[in-house]
């Protein structure tokens, strides 16, 4: 006897980094702590409101990668909004199927 099951395309944690990260997201963060860290380098003695001009970089960054229920994080949710305003309203399924034998001689 065989059975049939769909597995859902997002199924692929495990490639993640850390079980959470892309790689886009790791270069989103590297890119937002570095511009960050080199502006607090450059600006000797900032005023308050200097550092939270400074620091918004990787607040940006980090938001950009905080994860949210039913997307990957918020940066996915902004690529979809975009793909979607702009892109074609065509949807394809994104999985595959598996078949599965049960049972000792039955075919």
């Amino acid at each position: 006897m065989y059975h049939y099951f769909l597995i859902p395309a997002n199924s692929k944690k495990s490639k993640l980094i850390l079980g959470f990260f892309t790689i886009p997201d790791i270069v989103v963060c590297t890119i937002g702590g570095g511009l960050t860290l080199l502006l607090l380098v450059i600006i000797r003695d900032p005023a308050t409101w200097q550092l939270v001009l400074i620091s918004l970089p990787l607040l940006i960054a980090a938001t950009l990668v905080f994860p949210i229920a039913n997307y990957h994080n918020v940066r996915q949710l902004l690529i979809n909004i975009f793909n979607y305003a702009f892109g074609r309203k065509k949807y394809y399924w994104r999985g595959w199927c598996v078949k599965e034998y049960y049972g000792s001689n039955d075919k």
